[in-house]
């Protein structure tokens, strides 16, 4: 065969590395004070090595520092200045504030967040839609609390929650905090920032009347799930127009109690019985959306399963199941590491017009992380060589 036409000076993995800003990195590193008092491996370094990790999906720290040992001499594509020894590397995690690996998630996301979106849901809604959720990570080791009962053997794990936002149109988090799996979920409720231009969408475990009271104050909308144990009065029943989809079952203005220390007061809701053919069940939905038809409710409702799919890709392609350091610190710096190769590779795949799914992706990324082939021209037409040598050999048997 002929010189392959996907050839190219730099690496997969080079290529992927140049998606970062060095800018992006320093200014990260500046602000949060992480290359304060260190010679050698410094921030960008550390980087580099933890998005290594997390390509290659190595689930020990001398797997990570043997496999990079064994680039020597091929790290100037991607400017590794440093190759770390497993034990730099373990200091690194421990002592190194991971918040310096938000920053540059944040800055990263602030950069591509107009290159990945899709703003079709908020043209025909008129507002941005946000959705909200945890995920709780198991740990081997009591290191943060977790959840459940305590086993026989008295051995429990611990477990870190991820609490994150997502913009219903860019599929990747837009913010991102830790709690020990233990904490209750409603601490993502106070760090939102409300606004009338934003819809939340959530799951009925962040039922809580007196943040829905807080909602309606700032001019916020929501759309969550009506606890089963609800106790409210039903104040007046709607009625459903022709137009309205016929899943849509009933659409009351109903009243709950909200109780403030001593005090009480009420609030008004709306609920919306629906029923989904697909799943073949009945859902009542809760809203503050009062003017909204009943079945664009249910609709937006449904948007929800995109964190529920966002959790799952994360879990699946990159290792969130083994940890390289034994501390909470090294614990974030690795999830935040896998947040930034997630942000990447939605990049690549927004950058390819060729329909590629997001697990064959990765694992050919993983493959192919040190060939010099040019990623997206390879992506967009993987058998352009097996075409070209199909063709030569046609020429050949012609003459």
């Amino acid at each position: 065969m002929d010189k392959s036409t996907h050839f190219f000076g730099h690496s997969v993995f080079g290529q992927l590395i140049s998606l970062i800003d060095n800018r992006i990195i320093s200014e990260a590193s500046i602000e949060s004070k992480s290359d304060h008092y260190v010679k050698r491996f410094k921030t960008k370094d550390h980087l580099i090595s933890m998005l290594f990790c997390s390509f290659a999906k190595c689930t020990s720290l001398r797997e990570v520092s043997g496999a990079m040992l064994g680039l020597s001499g091929k790290t100037k594509h991607f400017q590794l200045k440093h190759i770390p020894r497993r034990s730099t590397l373990s200091d690194a995690n421990k002592r190194r504030d991971s918040s310096v690996f938000g920053n540059i998630y944040n800055k990263l996301l602030r950069k591509y967040g107009h290159h990945i979106s899709d703003s079709r849901i908020k043209d025909v809604i008129n507002k941005q839609i946000e959705i909200f959720d945890s995920t709780t990570i198991s740990l081997f080791k009591d290191i943060l609390k977790c959840v459940g009962r305590n086993p026989e053997n008295g051995r429990k794990k611990g477990g870190i929650k991820v609490h994150t936002v997502i913009n219903v149109d860019e599929t990747v988090p837009k913010m991102v905090w830790f709690t020990e799996a233990a904490k209750n979920d409603h601490i993502l409720l106070e760090k939102l920032k409300l606004d009338d231009n934003t819809i939340y969408v959530f799951d009925k475990g962040y039922n809580d009347y007196k943040a829905f009271k807080i909602f309606g104050e700032n001019h916020t909308g929501f759309v969550t799930r009506i606890k089963d144990n609800a106790v409210y009065e039903t104040i007046e029943t709607c009625p459903i127009g022709e137009e309205i989809h016929s899943g849509v079952l009933e659409d009351q203005i109903i009243e709950v109690t909200v109780k403030e220390g001593t005090m009480e007061s009420k609030l008004k809701l709306r609920k919306i019985r629906f029923y989904d053919r697909v799943l073949k069940r009945e859902f009542e939905f809760l809203t503050n959306l009062f003017e909204m038809r009943p079945d664009l409710v249910a609709a937006i409702y449904k948007l929800r399963w995109q964190i529920e799919l966002l959790f799952k890709q994360l879990k699946q392609n990159f290792p969130l199941k083994y940890f390289l350091g034994d501390n909470e610190n090294a614990i974030k710096i690795q999830i935040y590491c896998a947040l930034i190769a997630n942000l990447l590779m939605t990049v690549i795949q927004k950058s390819v017009r060729k329909s590629w799914s997001f697990s064959n992706l990765v694992s050919f990324c993983k493959i192919h992380l040190f060939n010099y082939i040019h990623l997206l021209r390879f992506l967009e037409n993987p058998d352009k060589d097996w075409q070209k040598e199909e063709l030569l050999q046609l020429q050949y048997n012609l003459f």
